[in-house]
């Protein structure tokens, strides 16, 4: 297939990794996004098994937390899916997604959206790069870089919790280009928790803080918010919490 701009690297599939049966995990996705096709559904139910195999050799999850990879991580991720619907040729550039959060579970989601996963740290990546390989994710490259040294545009810079927004901005303000043909109009996308006032007035962007719990209910998501900064220098609205 056609490299989209993006493509890097090598692909392998893991060996002695075997496709799990539908999981008891897959429960919490289905129960939210309940129009799944059978391909996402597919991918999704086989992301616990992968991320086990990959994690034991190279740490890209807490040994504690992989054991709620459906909530903590995948879910996570895509509440950014329910917030919006990104549209076919979307760019999306996820910053610091270590083991492939959120864009993973986001490039699942829109196949029909490019995804440039990029984190500093070389290790993570091959995993990114083995995971994607494995099921077979066309619109997913990833890259080992720094944020600020990276030379590529999007639509939207993607990143959950990897520093403070006005960092995250400073650090990407150049892969974003003005305009958008989606809902949002184009700009950053953090997944975030706890109290975010300071950081948010430290932005002279407009922002909009929307909480998971929201969309889902689970208790871990009660305190979690979706922060949109966008392009333009406009008064600031803030929206649900």
């Amino acid at each position: 297939p056609a490299d989209r701009g993006w493509r890097r690297g090598w692909r392998r599939r893991p060996k002695r990794w075997q496709r799990p049966s539908l999981n008891k995990d897959m429960s919490l996705v289905l129960k939210y996004f309940p129009n799944l096709t059978a391909k996402q559904t597919d991918n999704f139910s086989q992301l616990e098994e992968l991320y086990r195999y990959w994690n034991e050799r190279i740490n890209v999850i807490s040994r504690k937390d992989i054991d709620h990879l459906f909530i903590h991580h995948i879910l996570h991720s895509l509440s950014l899916a329910k917030a919006i619907t990104f549209k076919s040729g979307t760019r999306i550039i996820d910053i610091g997604t270590g083991g492939g959060f959120p864009g993973i579970p986001l490039a699942i989601f829109f196949p029909q959206v490019d995804f440039l996963l990029v984190d500093s740290i070389g290790k993570k990546i091959n995993v990114v790069k083995e995971i994607a390989s494995a099921l077979k994710l066309e619109n997913v490259t990833a890259v080992k870089s720094r944020a600020e040294e990276l030379d590529a545009t999007c639509d939207f810079v993607v990143s959950r919790a990897v520093a403070s927004i006005s960092d995250l901005y400073n650090w990407t303000k150049h892969l974003v280009k003005p305009g958008g043909n989606n809902a949002m109009k184009n700009g950053w996308l953090f997944l975030k928790g706890g109290d975010l006032e300071s950081e948010i007035k430290a932005v002279n962007l407009p922002v909009i803080e929307i909480g998971i719990s929201t969309f889902f209910k689970e208790d871990f998501f009660m305190s979690k918010k979706i922060v949109y900064v966008g392009v333009e220098k406009v008064p600031r609205t803030k929206g649900r919490n």
